[in-house]
């Protein structure tokens, strides 16, 4: 089965609350219906009723059963800049500014239990779905660093057909510092779990192996995987490595003698977003290998960020992952 149906088939048991906050986009509309009749998601799109009836009325999408929420309900408003103002401890004026924006309202109504997730970005900068959800939802506990992962489907590995490994961060933290890093690591061994049901065997890359090397980015890297160790000692994790060494059995038992790690990593952690970004595009070009995601973590709660590009399809996929994460989290 197809990994991205394999998700929608998990999330059908359960559809989690979704909420899109770009209601003006005919995208969302179509994702939102979509949604609702695949049984992945109960969504809940934002904007005003009027205009989003007209924007579907143009395009002919037909909205019946799908919930259109205003931002501009008095009571809610209230609601959520109390909340916001309890947690952040500004003024009630500064935070009911702030949370009639959508992408805030949106945060707000996970953060508040009124949705259990939200799939933004097809109308906004990356950079402002983070920056809403670190202020609305917040961090997972233990964690302060927002992140992303890809799963790579790779076609054909050491004859093993549709090889699948996690790849972070590809997307956000440009220059992770060693602490950042590690909680990367961690956030992703997290997701490998509860995502694709798989023990996680989390290796730092870098340009050296085991102290074949000296630099200060090696440096970051060895303390990375200490402080990762600290923070999750059930987990299988090791670093510094380098690529082969993570990923060749043969290799990785010459280099790292004795790690369970070496040779057998399916989430690879890159020390920069130069290195992850670069190597999630030459294996999906020259592999072959499917991308799915940036898939955001770190949050307490679930959201996802889309490219503004993204088609009605690709937004459907992330929809599904998000309640996934959702259900993960109840659980």
């Amino acid at each position: 089965m197809d990994l991205i149906q394999s998700f929608m088939e998990q999330a059908r048991r359960n559809p989690a609350r979704i909420v899109y906050p770009e209601g003006g986009d005919e995208r969302i509309l179509k994702t939102a219906v979509m949604a609702k009749e695949a049984g992945i998601a109960e969504p809940i799109v934002l904007g005003n009723k009027d205009d989003v009836d007209t924007l579907a009325k143009e395009h002919g999408i037909c909205m019946d059963g799908v919930r259109v929420l205003t931002i501009l309900d008095d009571d809610t408003l209230a609601r959520y800049a109390a909340a916001y103002t309890e947690a952040r401890g500004v003024r009630e004026g500064i935070a009911r500014k702030l949370v009639r924006k959508p992408l805030a309202f949106g945060g707000m109504m996970v953060k508040s239990g009124d949705a259990d997730g939200m799939v933004a970005g097809v109308a906004s900068a990356t950079s402002s779905v983070i920056q809403a959800a670190s202020l609305t939802i917040g961090f997972q506990e233990g964690l302060s660093t927002p992140s992303s992962f890809f799963v790579m489907i790779i076609p054909e590995f050491l004859g093993e057909k549709d090889k699948i490994l996690v790849f972070a961060d590809c997307a956000v933290n440009i220059q992770p510092d060693a602490r950042q890093l590690a909680e990367i690591g961690v956030a992703s061994g997290v997701n490998a779990k509860a995502l694709l049901g798989v023990e996680p065997k989390i290796a730092f890359l870098s340009l050296a192996t085991k102290g074949s090397a000296s630099h200060a980015d090696v440096d970051k890297v060895v303390e990375a995987v200490k402080i990762a160790q600290e923070m999750e000692s059930g987990f299988d994790i090791d670093g510094e490595m380098q690529g082969d060494a993570a990923l060749i059995p043969a290799i990785g038992a010459k280099k790292a003698v004795g790690s369970t790690v070496a040779g057998n990593a399916n989430v690879l952690v890159f020390p920069d977003l130069d290195a992850a970004n670069i190597a999630y595009k030459l294996v999906e070009r020259l592999a072959g290998a499917k991308a799915i995601g940036p898939i955001l973590q770190g949050f307490a709660k679930p959201v996802n960020d889309m490219s503004r590009g993204a088609s009605v399809e690709d937004i459907i996929g992330v929809t599904a992952i998000t309640a996934v994460q959702a259900l993960e989290k109840e659980g």
